[in-house]
């Protein structure tokens, strides 16, 4: 499989694989029900919005949108509305499941029940993000924007390894993963590097297998070629990461958002760790952005690519 470079080539690969169901809890908001509209207008995916139905046919004929492209099942509930779309996916009754106008700590908890849930035991919940960036020249992985705050050893390596997995399903055989900090000097007083040097003996040794690793890198080291010529720093990277793993939940946060606001990017993402893909974006998240994330759900959830 030739390497995606960008959402749009995300989305053409979706098209050609079969049709996953996407359960959408308290899926009436315009966005979500925009971009679920795209998706099965381009036979990405059948839609199932748990929700109250009259809103979502009122939101439907505002947005010009034929409500009956969709499976509707009336719970004017968000929270059981939660329970019921985790219970679809968990019985195999759907593919991905979608968070739609609810609290994310509520859609999460019903995600995490140790009894419900799709969070298998001993697993670490954590989240990636594929970047499209104007200005680079194929897509950037970066963990964990939304999940872990500050992510120890345990919790890096499954952040390295659920990076890894992603990538190589978008066809990198094997992805250059960079360990973002302030230096690319191992210093006692920044701790992240310490953990950084150990992650890389380990990938050194076979532990973490199918990448390449290396850091404690800065941003320009990991993604800039000339400033690893001009900086003079030996590094496997050479300012051509496929991966970024950061320090701590608010520096990969301000990072992809930055990029977004600023320079034109585009994300899409996936809570990883769970047995089923799960969508989690911001309620303001655009509609364009939440299509790309429902086209990466299905990418992830397909068996066959």
């Amino acid at each position: 499989m030739e390497a995606i470079k960008n959402l749009d080539e995300l989305v053409a690969k979706v098209k050609s694989l079969p049709k996953k169901k996407i359960a959408v809890a308290f899926g009436q908001d315009p966005y979500t029900i925009e971009s679920l509209f795209q998706s099965v207008e381009d036979d990405l995916a059948d839609a199932v919005l748990i929700g109250d139905k009259s809103v979502i046919e009122s939101v439907c004929k505002v947005k010009g949108i034929d409500p009956g492209i969709f499976e509707i099942q009336h719970n004017p509930d968000p929270v059981s509305s939660c329970s019921d779309a985790v219970a679809m996916v968990r019985n195999g009754d759907a593919d991905v499941i979608m968070k739609g106008l609810v609290g994310t700590d509520k859609f999460l908890k019903a995600v995490m029940d140790k009894e419900k849930g799709l969070l298998p035991t001993g697993a670490i919940m954590s989240y990636v993000g594929a970047l499209d960036i104007p200005k680079y020249d194929k897509l950037l992985f970066i963990s964990d924007p939304a999940v872990i705050p500050f992510p120890d050893l345990k919790q890096k390596t499954a952040m390295v390894n659920y990076s890894v997995a992603m990538a190589h399903k978008l066809g990198i055989e094997n992805p250059k993963v960079s360990l973002v900090s302030c230096t690319e000097k191992v210093n006692p007083g920044i701790p992240n590097t310490v953990t950084d040097s150990i992650i890389c003996k380990m990938n050194d040794r076979g532990q973490i297998p199918d990448c390449t690793i290396d850091g404690p890198l800065d941003i320009f080291l990991s993604c800039d070629k000339d400033a690893v010529e001009v900086k003079g720093v030996p590094t496997p990277i050479n300012g051509e990461a496929d991966v970024l793993i950061f320090p701590t939940l608010e520096a990969s946060n301000v990072f992809y958002k930055g990029l977004m606001l600023f320079a034109g990017a585009e994300l899409a993402g996936l809570i990883q760790g769970t047995s089923k893909p799960v969508i989690v974006m911001s309620r303001s998240e655009s509609a364009k952005s939440k299509f790309y994330c429902i086209a990466l759900s299905c990418l992830m959830a397909d068996s066959s690519s």
